[in-house]
């Protein structure tokens, strides 16, 4: 290139004016070569696994005693990124992520403590905080770094950066802190990126994060964009916070709750009502609206015999009034469209499939955890974090049966922990097996459905619905009473309440009726036993001696 009398223009200078500025990520920091980040060797809580590259650990077990740290120290605005490789939905709380002064060649591993937050962070030289749990989904992608001035930012995938705390000291060497907590289950160190801080900026003031990044309004955690610090980047602080511990002790509960391994195949079914959302990889159900009348979601799979499936009580409202109702059913959502699903569950007693629905007699609050199991009687039994609440209600289990919830009163969300085969882990009660259930309903659901005789209950809250067709259970049971009854006789008609029990059903040999209602009940289309639901062939009524 010449000007006009014949010299020649500056290359440099050329290049200042017109080059488009690019920002790509640098593997060298001015001359400083940087080794590959991965996971410490050997400082690392008793829980972590680690493989041979140092790049992936898992934690083998429980929630906790996961901490990690990185194998060198991190530099200024070099980003630490992490895919999340395993997640396990039966904890509250993720990953943490911060950084340390500490070397950690010169940490014994036997004196880390359980948590990060608060245990480590409460030390001086230690820096950390929990991830959103809604950023906590396998494959994402997070990148966390810190900055000239302490602050520590992180992003998730491709979304906008945003603040995460302040206060770390950069004047000393920082190692990268991670602990494999709760909901994160495994993670994977990617190569590191250093950005130049120019980079990190939002291109404009009117940039806004992804939709699937978008968070609750009520949340309070702090997450700040970049942005917003633009404007006031010399002035705005903001301390430090530690995880609440509420959460460590909670998950300490949960351990002694749950068996050490869950199946994790069950989901929500797509099918659901429109009251109601289905999230985070369908395991989780949440209501959307105010109204509560369509919030029907089922299983997506039939249940196992003494499948023990584990709910939790993700969020409740105290000052709404109502609790969970759940149930089984013959019926397979699969053939069912949504605008089949009726505003009053109740109203299911017009289809010909088996319906049973009940609502827990407990009261329930966030991070409760039901458990529901059904045994080879067919009897569906209920516990309450880890107590026995009896069996509810006994169905047909000849067939497949899907279990469904209905969300209305204080319940607003709900989590799919996952299932085991292993039933006495809740200290539920054996088949046939009476005494061992002292909480349990006087009697069990009624299984007809005339217009006199449609609802039965285990006092005001249950009701079994059937259809058509007659259910005849595969075995019968070992003694002819009523197996939710101990203790004393019950002389109360199972169906009106008010008259003595005096009548026998032939031929399962059941006494739960009096005779006005046993005629009512055998002039009935496929009349079946209220208790175990075999056809009833005829009634007979008896006579006491005293």
């Amino acid at each position: 290139l010449s000007d006009s009398i014949g010299g020649s223009f500056s290359t440099s200078s050329h290049r200042c004016h017109h080059k488009q500025k690019h920002c790509l990520p640098i593997p060298q920091c001015g001359t400083l070569s940087i080794s590959p980040l991965l996971f410490h060797p050997h400082t690392k809580g008793s829980q972590i696994i680690m493989d041979t590259t140092q790049k992936a650990v898992k934690r083998q077990a429980s929630f906790c005693n996961a901490i990690t740290f990185s194998n060198r120290p991190i530099v200024i605005y070099e980003q630490v990124r992490l895919k999340i490789t395993k997640k396990q939905c039966c904890w509250s709380g993720a990953l943490r992520l911060g950084f340390t002064s500490k070397d950690p060649s010169r940490i014994n591993p036997d004196t880390l403590p359980k948590y990060a937050c608060p245990d480590l962070v409460s030390q001086s030289g230690f820096w950390a905080k929990a991830l959103p749990e809604e950023f906590a989904n396998e494959g994402n992608i997070i990148a966390f770094w810190v900055d000239k001035k302490g602050r520590v930012f992180y992003r998730v995938n491709d979304s906008a950066a945003m603040l995460f705390f302040s206060g770390v000291r950069t004047a000393e060497p920082l190692w990268a802190l991670i602990d494999v907590y709760g909901l994160t289950r495994g993670v994977q160190l990617l190569d590191s990126e250093i950005i130049p801080p120019d980079c990190l900026r939002p291109r404009s003031f009117t940039a806004i994060r992804r939709p699937s990044l978008r968070r609750d309004t009520e949340d309070t955690r702090l997450s700040v964009s970049l942005c917003d610090l633009n404007l006031q980047e010399d002035t705005f602080h903001v301390t430090a916070t530690t995880c609440p511990i509420p959460q460590n002790s909670l998950n300490s509960q949960h351990s002694h709750l749950l068996p050490s391994q869950l199946e994790s195949d069950l989901r929500f079914h797509h099918l659901r009502g429109p009251h109601v959302k289905i999230l985070d990889d369908q395991t989780v159900a949440r209501l959307e609206h105010a109204r509560e009348e369509r919030t029907l979601v089922f299983t997506s799979r039939p249940l196992r015999i003494n499948e023990t499936i584990f709910v939790k009580i993700n969020k409740s409202n105290a000052v709404r009034t109502g609790t969970l109702s759940y149930g089984v059913t013959s019926c397979d959502p699969g053939t069912l469209r949504p605008s089949d699903l009726p505003y009053n569950p109740e109203s299911l007693v017009d289809r010909k499939e088996f319906w049973a629905i009940c609502r827990v007699v407990v009261p329930l609050q966030s991070g409760d955890i039901l458990g529901f199991m059904v045994n080879s009687d067919g009897e569906l039994h209920l516990s309450h974090n880890g107590a026995s609440i009896g069996m509810q209600v006994c169905a047909d289990c000849s067939q497949p049966l899907w279990m469904f919830f209905v969300l209305h009163g204080a319940i607003m969300q709900i989590r799919l922990l996952g299932s085991t085969i292993l039933a006495e882990r809740l200290g539920l009660s054996t088949p046939s097996s009476p005494t061992s259930t002292p909480n349990s309903p006087t009697v069990l659901c009624s299984g007809v459905s005339g217009p006199l005789l449609s609802t039965c209950s285990s006092g005001p809250l249950c009701s079994s619905i059937s259809g058509t067709a007659p259910n005849s259970p595969s075995s019968l049971p070992e003694s002819p009473i009523s197996p939710s009854v101990s203790g004393p006789w019950v002389d109360e008609c199972t169906i009106c309440y008010e008259n003595m029990v005096d009548t026998v059903i032939y031929s399962c040999g059941h006494m739960c009726l009096c005779y006005s209602c046993g005629l009512k009940l055998k002039k009935m289309a496929n009349a079946c036993c209220p208790i175990c639901r075999r056809a009833i062939k005829d009634i007979i009524k008896t006579y006491r001696s005293t």
